[in-house]
């Protein structure tokens, strides 16, 4: 398929410059430098992706956006549309642009396409409904077309191309530095869980079982890396269950990818998960991982590759896991040998782009 110019309006409306926001800066930067592609980003008005892109030469509209209910999102979204008059739309946040963003290109009359980033299901006449105001539907795993396509999605809809990782992103752990950071002992064992402070990421099930951890391996410590809402019931939970000295919350850290080489094991014990950009991150860094066999934690974690899958919400075959990687150093270098092969093949940040890309040029030749 030849390459054609295009113009693409790329959405994305978090605050925050990680997961899918750091996606997007990845994917407007390959676009540019490997297909000449003129790309202007709409972004909430002073979030970290508009900073961050403004200051490597993108052009950059910044809105107020207030979520989901802010209805006149899809008029403010529209406006911008007319003006700067691409060839097609690219909505990678759900914050309130799913919908409005779908609607304010379907209004512009621009093709518009969306990236999914989460497994949640929805109902089908939702789905249905929403998901039609779009020429495609891009997953960033297979695990989340697989729901899209058992809520009524035709295959042809719905393409998959997986999220990606920095291609110079690796970085050697500070041992020293990161011990005196988070008060840590030489001889820690340190467990990481990077991921929302949120219920569904399973947080809890971690929590449940340290205490019989504990007892054969005292000199385990639990970091958990980032913030939300649900961060008092964790801590209520911790001091039920007598852990304050085991568990302590970092919240959200700018450095989190120089850090996951300091962790000993990563795990992510989440009820349903899009795919885990911080399992990618951590197998990169060749961390063992633990984690929950649901959504499209599977494409990121290969059982008995890169680490080791659990059911979700089985607190014993959790605790069995983590007790087989603790006690077996053979083990944790093999799946860091593994780990670092995997994404190399499956995840590097060219594969997205072209991915992208091809999405992009199929829309606009037809």
């Amino acid at each position: 398929m030849a390459e054609i110019a295009m113009r693409i309006v790329h959405i994305e409306l978090g605050k925050h410059l990680y997961g899918g926001a750091k996606q997007v800066t990845f994917i407007m930067r390959g676009l540019r430098d490997d297909f000449g592609v003129e790309n202007v980003l709409l972004a909430t008005r002073g979030s970290a992706i508009a900073k961050e892109m403004q200051s490597q030469g993108f052009e950059v509209i910044e809105i107020p956006a207030g979520g989901d209910l802010d209805i006149g999102l899809i008029w403010r979204i529209k406006k911008v549309i007319q003006s700067v008059q691409p060839d097609l739309v690219h909505i990678h946040s759900r914050r309130g642009a799913d919908v409005f963003g779908g609607l304010a290109a379907k209004l512009a009359k621009v093709p518009a396409v969306i990236s999914r980033r989460v497994d949640n299901p929805e109902s089908r006449w939702v789905t249905k409904w929403k998901y039609g105001l779009y020429q495609k539907v891009i997953t960033i795993s297979d695990g989340i077309r697989e729901v899209l396509l058992s809520q009524g999605l035709s295959k042809l809809h719905v393409i998959t191309v997986r999220s990606a990782l920095a291609d110079d992103a690796t970085s050697s752990c500070h041992a020293q530095k990161f011990q005196q950071r988070f008060n840590l002992t030489e001889n820690a064992f340190v467990i990481g869980v990077v991921a929302q402070l949120i219920e569904r990421k399973g947080h809890k099930y971690l929590l449940q079982i340290l205490p019989e951890l504990l007892k054969t391996h005292p000199n385990i410590k639990v970091i958990f890396f980032g913030q939300g809402k649900y961060r008092q019931e964790l801590e209520m939970e911790i001091e039920r269950l007598k852990l304050q000295d085991t568990v302590q919350f970092a919240g959200f850290v700018q450095d989190m990818p120089a850090l996951f080489g300091c962790l000993d094991l990563v795990v992510h014990p989440a009820l349903m998960e899009g795919l885990g950009v911080s399992l990618l991150q951590a197998s990169q860094q060749g961390v063992p991982i633990v984690a929950s066999a649901v959504g499209g934690i599977p494409e990121a974690v290969e059982d008995n590759v890169n680490g080791l899958l659990v059911p979700p919400a089985e607190t014993m075959s959790l605790q069995n896991a983590i007790m087989r990687v603790i006690e077996d150093e053979a083990l944790r270098r093999q799946f860091a040998d593994n780990a670092q092969k995997l994404m190399r093949e499956k995840f590097s940040v060219s594969q997205m782009v072209v991915g992208n890309y091809r999405v992009y040029q199929a829309i606009l030749s037809s």
